[in-house]
């Protein structure tokens, strides 16, 4: 049985190699926020005929708007989400709409705020906090409180990841993005639990003689099985839903995809080894008896 846990180096290694380079993107390029955060116009059309994305790109890239957010919203319907923008260029983008491609009825025409985006930002920030300390709560009171700080190391990795990601490829960040990455931490942590649940049987268990590092590596092959096919068949949903799911939903799985691969990787090889490394390094609490460090 090859020994995960005693080549932990090697796997703290490679997850650094992938959130350091997003680290310094963060850092001096920072995310592409949408219009959720830096505020814009938001456009809803009906056309009297079908009409693709293609065709309102192109229209739209002939006033410089080819980066805008364009999804279709319904039966011949179009959601427009643009930069912002003055009212006269909105008018003319409307009006070239309708020209070039076909008559068309406006049914929403609005202007999204900065403060709105700065608002949300704020609120997601608190969403991501509550969520963190309620984490580190529970895996204390049903753990103890070093296999909560591994377990938010672990889901601080997860969302670096598909923060650099991000950032690196220059992805639009939307709210959709901040439902994905809460979406990740409960995934995580499900993962992660299950993991600590079965280190805490076996170390009831196991033999005085036998090293906790084996006690845990033991753990991590028991619980290998349903680490991979849980992931796998998530995997196998998300593949279908981006790819046949539209436009609209590919920001969300996209980060959900690169979330389910990174939380089965921190699960497997960054939680449990570090709460290991924790528990040789931090003097308490005391840990249970069954096994030795």
């Amino acid at each position: 049985m090859f020994h995960i846990v005693r080549h932990r180096k090697y796997w703290y290694l490679i997850s650094l190699l992938i959130i350091v380079p997003g680290l310094v993107s963060l850092l001096f390029r920072g995310l592409n926020l949408g219009i959720d955060f830096t505020g814009g116009s938001m456009v809803e059309v009906r056309f009297q005929e079908e009409v693709s994305v293609e065709e309102v790109r192109t229209v739209l890239a002939g006033h410089g708007l080819e980066q805008s957010v364009i999804q279709p919203s319904g039966d011949r319907q179009v959601l427009i989400r643009t930069g912002v923008i003055s009212e006269t260029q909105n008018q003319a983008m409307v009006e070239s709409l309708g020209r070039e491609i076909g008559a068309l009825t406006v049914l929403r025409n609005e202007a999204v705020g900065p403060v709105i985006g700065k608002e949300l930002v704020q609120r997601a920030i608190w969403a991501l906090a509550a969520t963190v300390i309620a984490i580190v709560a529970y895996i204390s009171w049903r753990f103890d409180f070093k296999q909560g700080l591994a377990a938010i190391v672990a889901l601080l990795h997860d969302t670096l990841i598909a923060l650099g990601i991000f950032s690196l490829f220059r992805l639009q960040v939307d709210s959709a993005f901040v439902a994905a990455i809460l979406t990740i931490l409960g995934y995580s942590i499900n993962a992660t639990i299950v993991i600590f649940d079965r280190i805490r049987e076996n170390t009831k268990t196991a033999k005085k003689t036998e090293p906790l590092e084996d006690v845990v590596n033991r753990s991590l092959w028991d619980t290998m099985a349903r680490s991979i096919n849980t992931s796998t068949t998530v995997m196998f949903m998300l593949l279908a839903l981006f790819f046949l799911g539209g436009a609209t939903l590919k920001t969300f799985i996209l980060a959900l995809m690169i979330g389910v691969v990174s939380g089965a990787w921190s699960s497997v090889c960054i939680a449990g080894p570090l709460w290991l490394d924790l528990r040789k390094r931090l003097p308490w609490p005391k840990r249970p008896a069954g096994a030795r460090a």
